[in-house]
């Protein structure tokens, strides 16, 4: 069932929730939580979808925040909400309300929605695209226990990384980071089955994929070994390669679906690493609603770590490092001679122009998995 309401308050729109569940017969409440989705109208249907998907596993109250951009000076001074109330069938195992702002309202979003939170539950917070570097502060995200980002949407993802280190609050995390659990379930339970010390550790992925930095920057946490950010085609996380006393441990994925574990003297395995979808990430967010500090801890580690200072010259505006030589200095490198003007050094090169204090690795440790 869907109600229109055009020039409305938030009065008349907990009004018309009472009246939508009354006439589909359900007029008991049994949501857990209130999702507030910050979006744009480009994706505002992608987000309903992936949040009426997981509203199976988590019963909520959905408000879809847009902020409608005014055309006319005139119209920016006229302030209106008009909203579309979903209840039964059309809101998944909850209940959903899109708010559109019009004018000035838009400047004051939180006092729209507190009127409509659930009383006596949790509020999660979550922005598909256009996340502000500071969730905590957002007008929005003060209203949250937990605030979802995705630097995977933003248009230069290692910023943004970089930028929530510095801002980071208790109740933070990312879609970016959510992605990457599987893989490091799979990366510890490798390491619980070998005794040896792991010395490096290299992790492939594609171009501006903020998860390949965050699962090598949780590694380099963890481990505290080197690590080392390489580039690959893709799709996303391709592999992660552990150098240990006893041998690599490689988890290979190259399709994106299925992936291969090796590990010295055991034989390889096949392991399902499928990329998922956004519903079930957000629905994996929702089930837990404390801090997460294994996050903050990888966030701590900084991503400037992944990358030496001879690698800088080779990054493009998103700071991942060019994926290939140049055709001179391929050939170059093919010959045995150095690169031309422009050409990438290999990693060799890198390691050799080092500065001290980042060249010396530091000692080898047990494997941290249990840290």
């Amino acid at each position: 069932m869907k109600i229109d309401l055009t020039d409305t308050t938030a009065s008349k729109i907990n009004k018309a929730l009472v009246k939508g569940r009354r006439a589909i017969g359900t007029p008991a409440v049994g949501m857990v939580l209130t999702l507030v989705i910050v979006t744009d109208e480009e994706n505002a249907y992608d987000a309903l979808k992936a949040a009426g998907d997981a509203s199976r596993e988590h019963p909520s109250r959905t408000l879809v925040v847009i902020k409608r951009v005014s055309r006319s000076p005139r119209d920016r001074t006229q302030s209106r909400l008009d909203a579309e109330v979903r209840v039964g069938a059309d809101a998944g195992t909850g209940e959903t309300v899109v708010l559109r702002l019009y004018g000035e309202v838009a400047d004051h979003a939180q006092s729209v929605v507190l009127p409509l939170l659930l009383p006596d539950a949790p509020v999660v917070a979550w922005w598909p695209v256009n996340a502000p570097l500071d969730p905590a502060s957002d007008p929005l995200g003060a209203l949250a226990q937990r605030r979802v980002t995705d630097t995977y949407a933003a248009e230069q993802p290692v910023r943004d990384l970089t930028a929530r280190s510095g801002t980071y609050a208790p109740g933070d995390t990312d879609l970016s980071w959510t992605r990457i659990t599987p893989w490091r379930s799979m990366l510890a339970a490798a390491l619980d089955q070998v005794t040896c010390e792991v010395e490096s550790v290299e992790v492939e992925g594609e171009e501006f994929n903020p998860s390949c930095e965050l699962l090598a920057m949780w590694l380099g946490d963890r481990l505290d070994v080197p690590v080392r950010r390489s580039l690959s085609g893709g799709p996303g996380l391709t592999a992660v390669r552990l150098s240990t006393t006893c041998g690599p441990i490689v988890l290979d994925r190259a399709d994106g679906s299925l992936a291969t574990l090796s590990i010295e003297g055991q034989p390889d395995r096949a392991v399902a690493l499928k990329r998922r979808e956004t519903a079930e990430l957000i629905a994996e967010e929702l089930r837990r609603l404390d801090p997460d500090d294994t996050y903050a801890s990888a966030l701590r580690f900084g991503v400037e770590r992944l990358h030496t200072p001879d690698d800088k010259g080779d990054r493009d505006a998103g700071g991942s490092v060019a994926a290939e030589l140049p055709a001179d200095a391929s050939e170059a490198v093919a010959k045995g001679e150095p690169g031309g003007p422009g050409a990438v050094p290999t990693p060799l090169e890198v390691a050799a122009k080092a500065p001290a204090g980042e060249a010396a690795a530091p000692a080898p440790v047990k494997k941290a998995a249990a840290k």
